[in-house]
C-alpha cells in the first residue's frame, strides 16, 4: 500500500524550559562522529530548527520576511516510537509525514562521499530549500537570505543536540540529485545541508 504523507504522526510537545544554559551549550558544541544509540527527542530537535514559537506562526529560526523557504526531512533508523524511514517535518501542527519506508542511512552516507560514520547516526536531519519563497519577495538578494537561514537552522540543531546530551555533525557534501530522490523532494525544493545526530559514545562525550 502506498504511503500517505498527509497522515501525520504527532510529536510530543516541545520543552521550552531546558536544564542547560545557552552559554554551556555554545561552549560544549563540538562535531561528533561516533555514535552509540540515538535520540529519543527527535521532535525537540526538529522544533529547535523550524518549530513554531509564536502565536503568529513565527519559528525558531529567523527568516527574511518570514518567508520560511526551508523544509526538514529526517532519515531515521527505527526507534521505539517510529519505524525506519524518511519523514517530512510539519511545523504546524508539529508532526511527521512518512515519505518512504526503510533504513536509508547507508544509502545517504554512500552519496555523502562515502562517509561511513554518517550511517551510524540514528537520525539524519536533511534541510531542503524552496528559494522562490524568498526570491519572490527579495529578488536575487533572496538567495543570500536563504543561505543565511540555512546556517541558523543547522546551528539550532547543533545547540539543541548538545543541550540534550547528544552529538551532531553537519554534512554538506552529497549528490544533490540522488538525495533529492531519496527524500522524495518536490521539484521546487533542493537539498542544501544535513546534520547527523546521535548519542555519542561514552568515550566521546559532547
Amino acid at each position: 500500500m502506498a504511503l500517505d504523507p498527509t497522515l501525520l504522526i504527532m510529536l510530543p510537545r516541545p520543552d521550552t524550559e531546558g536544564s542547560m544554559a545557552l552559554e554551556q551549550a555554545i561552549a560544549r558544541r563540538r562535531s561528533v562522529r561516533e555514535f552509540d544509540g540515538g535520540p529519543a527527542e527527535l521532535g525537540q530537535i526538529l522544533w529547535a530548527a523550524q518549530g513554531v514559537t509564536h502565536p503568529r506562526g513565527l519559528r525558531a529560526t529567523p527568516s527574511a520576511g518570514a518567508r520560511y523557504p526551508l523544509e526538514l526531512y529526517t532519515i531515521l533508523a527505527g526507534t521505539d516510537d517510529l519505524e525506519a524511514g524518511v519523514y517530512h517535518y510539519r511545523p504546524v501542527p508539529h508532526g511527521l509525514g512518512q515519505m518512504a519506508e526503510g533504513d536509508f542511512r547507508a544509502e545517504f552516507a554512500a552519496e555523502a562521499l562515502m562517509q561511513a560514520w554518517v550511517a551510524r547516526a540514528v537520525v539524519i536531519v536533511a534541510v531542503s530549500a524552496a528559494p522562490e519563497r524568498t526570491t519572490g519577495k527579495y529578488g536575487r538578494r533572496g538567495k543570500r537570505y536563504v543561505a543565511i537561514e540555512v546556517g541558523h537552522c543547522a546551528q539550532d540543531i547543533y545547540l539543541q543536540a548538545v543541550a540534550l546530551g547528544l552529538g551532531a555533525t553537519e554534512v554538506g557534501a552529497f549528490d544533490d540529485n540522488v538525495v533529492s530522490s531519496l527524500l522524495r523532494l518536490p521539484h521546487e525544493q533542493k537539498p542544501v545541508t544535513s546534520v547527523a545526530v546521535g548519542r555519542p559514545l561514552a568515550s566521546h562525550p559532547p
